[in-house]
């Protein structure tokens, strides 16, 4: 997938800003493996390289280049938990459920950054999030969260931010109150894909770009993948394919669907040190939400998606430059010299889709926005049973993830109108 920008056609600020991205070969022919992969993202990546390590065969294959789908083009922020609050998941599952889903998430976070520190895999993460409400509604639930996080969860890291410490840490007095969260940060999500994909590779993985899968199918107890550059045969398979999933698996469609969010980076923003002082990411309460953050050269990146506008607007940075402008007025006329978008995988209930599609071959992804910290450890985790071991995968096999009405005629036009009901209601 790649955008064209009239600013940077196809080109993210995270592209922009790495020193190399390293290019794999596509597959040279049919081939047999223990284990094939599909997708190149963290989930394919981190489980090609866990598996690689522990002497499996590991075939892995990605339709474009590693990087060009969410895993290199997402907003770099880490989040804490699940995309559902722990609290409401409590409601649901009950609190020992909840708990672990939120134990798990917080592996998860740690996860990533010991990975990156172990490989010295530079990804310039940054401490703190600003979670801020844009509707006075809301504060009361924001007040209990932050009670729930710290009296029943064990997170002692969420402070409740009143209209004052919203403001000054924004350096905007556009949202009346937030939480303010010590226990996470944001990264440079390139950097992060790019360090990944070279551990996979030393760790004797076989990585292959533009090759894509066509079809597979469970022959004669081997899991057999057609693609573009002939067939993998393998004992087991993991589809880590996420919003790109198109045609390839049915029910991994139909569970899993992509939105488009857009992102874009501004120039430096020399003359405005008041704007984010503390260097924390930020995302607001809409459901069609906006995050941003400042770059550590001092850019702002700023992302969102408004459900009415077109999947393939003519000028993504007039879209951003617009909803910038709202939050900070004295960025109206700001330079935006990178601009691009992608496509978010999320389920109907924001929960992680996992499930053994077909005998030997399982299926990873809807991580619905805290795809950077769970996308990775769920292919350390797949990884895990693969290879015998226990897993905490089971927590997210267990979960009852509803498809998508509407079938494969009607669920993209149902996901349109749906965004954009939310969308108004995210103004009123």
């Amino acid at each position: 997938m790649t955008w064209q920008s009239p600013i940077s056609p196809g080109i993210s600020w995270y592209e922009a800003t790495v020193p190399e991205r390293p290019e794999y070969p596509a597959m040279p022919g049919s081939r047999k493996a223990d284990v094939a992969i599909v997708g190149g993202g963290y989930t394919g990546l981190q489980a090609a390289c866990n598996l690689a390590r522990n002497g499996t065969d590991v075939t892995l294959i990605d339709a474009c280049r590693f990087g060009d789908g969410a895993s290199g083009r997402n907003g770099g922020q880490f989040g804490t938990g699940q995309r559902t609050w722990a609290e409401d998941l409590e409601e649901l599952l009950g609190h020992e459920r909840a708990q672990q889903l939120f134990d798990m998430a917080e592996n998860a976070k740690r996860f990533v950054l010991d990975f990156a520190r172990d490989h010295g895999i530079d990804i310039d993460f940054v401490p703190g999030q600003l979670s801020v409400g844009h509707k006075r509604s809301f504060e009361k639930d924001y007040r209990s969260h932050v009670e729930a996080m710290t009296e029943r969860f064990g997170y002692p890291h969420l402070s409740f931010m009143d209209r004052d410490e919203t403001a000054w840490r924004l350096g905007s007095s556009h949202y009346g109150f937030g939480i303010r969260d010590t226990g996470t940060g944001h990264i440079h999500p390139f950097k992060l894909l790019i360090g990944l994909a070279r551990q996979a590779a030393l760790a004797g993985a076989n990585l292959f770009e533009q090759t894509k899968a066509l079809k597979i199918e469970k022959k004669g107890g081997a899991v057999v993948i057609e693609t573009s550059r002939g067939t993998i045969t393998a004992d087991r398979a993991l589809i880590a394919c996420n919003a790109y999933i198109g045609e390839l698996e049915p029910q991994t469609a139909s569970h899993v669907m992509p939105i488009r969010s857009f992102i874009g980076a501004t120039t430096v923003l020399k003359d405005h040190p008041d704007i984010l002082p503390g260097g924390e990411s930020v995302d607001d309460s809409r459901f069609v939400v906006r995050y941003f953050r400042k770059s550590k050269d001092g850019r702002l990146l700023f992302g969102g998606r408004e459900a009415y506008t077109a999947d393939n607007p003519r000028d993504i940075s007039a879209h951003i430059r617009r909803q910038i402008s709202e939050i900070y007025p004295a960025l109206a006329n700001v330079e935006v010299t990178h601009a691009w978008g992608g496509s978010v995988g999320i389920t109907m209930p924001r929960q992680p889709f996992c499930r053994e599609v077909m005998p030997g071959v399982t299926t990873i992804g809807g991580y619905s926005g805290h795809g950077i910290m769970l996308s990775n450890y769920c292919g350390k985790l797949y990884a895990d049973l693969a290879l015998g071991r226990t897993t905490e995968l089971d927590l997210l096999k267990e979960l009852k993830i509803p498809a998508f009405p509407g079938g494969t005629r009607f669920r993209s036009a149902l996901l349109f109108l749906a965004l954009s009901w939310y969308a108004l209601r995210d103004r009123f």
